[in-house]
């Protein structure tokens, strides 16, 4: 029998700064627990995260985590060969992957080439796109943050013909709803697909690189019966269309515990942890 094959979800967006190494960092160990949990406790992880950004913030984040923390494999891969790269969607023991990229500079704004340089870089990203089944494409609710998404789509997913999800990231909930209104309201008039979740600013996703955290280790900031409390209302929580209600329950969680629902919600909104097809 075939081994099956590996699920490749790339994150990308053109702007810097939108979240991509958080996103695919927590995302990663989101699916990785859950995939883990179904399996012998010295299981290896059949995740993997990729990360082709110049920057290497994954790899930092994952080198201070140490190997024995980190829930997935990390692979720093910018400068490796395309061939290589090609067969990510093909790795033995692997049955999802997700792609971390660099933010970059269009060099062809104005038409429609795809604005990926004439360089190795560019050829890494272009040999990412063919092999992923699907992409995440994060967006702060920000006027600066609309153009690159645009062209990001435009340029690079649309003539692939792959799925995508637009998701908006850092979501300042003390300015009110109006900037993520606005952020989906210019979304859903091109037609485009929006998660229903947003991701909040919550300060311990700001520090958990430093702090040598993922989602998961989020539960032990908290005590063991704030962790149950989650566990009881959680499937009410995402229920739920009533704000109203939604608020009640969120003020029974801990802050820490809020952050990582978001992720959490996100993860089995988009099917993460399903099979590539």
């Amino acid at each position: 029998m075939a081994n099956p094959r590996t699920k490749v979800v790339t994150l990308i967006n053109q702007k810097g700064g939108v979240g991509k190494s958080t996103m695919t960092m927590n995302l990663a160990a989101c699916v990785a627990e859950e995939l883990l949990a179904g399996l012998p406790a010295d299981s290896p992880s059949p995740v993997a995260v990729v990360s082709v950004d110049p920057q290497g913030s994954a790899k930092w984040w994952a080198d201070r985590m140490g190997p024995a923390a980190l829930p997935f494999h990390l692979f720093q891969a910018d400068d490796d060969p395309l061939d290589w790269l090609g067969q990510l969607n093909a790795i033995h023991g692997i049955s999802h992957l997700f792609v971390d990229t660099p933010g970059w500079h269009d060099t062809n704004p104005d038409n429609t080439e795809d604005g990926l340089e004439a360089s190795y870089s560019g050829d890494v990203l272009r040999t990412v796109l063919d092999v992923s089944d699907e992409f995440i494409v994060p967006m702060n609710p920000a006027p600066l943050c609309f153009d690159p998404t645009v062209r990001t789509i435009e340029k690079l997913i649309l003539p692939r013909g792959k799925k995508f999800t637009v998701v908006v990231n850092e979501h300042d909930t003390l300015r009110g709803e109006k900037r993520l209104t606005k952020t989906r309201d210019f979304v859903l008039q091109r037609g485009w697909p929006i998660a229903d979740t947003a991701l909040r600013v919550y300060s311990v996703h700001t520090d958990a690189s430093a702090d040598r955290l993922l989602v998961p280790e989020y539960k032990e900031l908290v005590s063991a019966a704030q962790v149950q409390n989650y566990e009881n209302v959680r499937t009410e929580l995402w229920a739920t269309t009533d704000k109203e209600r939604r608020s009640a329950i969120e003020k029974t969680l801990p802050t820490e515990l809020k952050a990582a629902d978001d992720f959490y919600r996100l993860a089995d909104e988009l099917a993460l942890t399903g099979a590539a097809k």
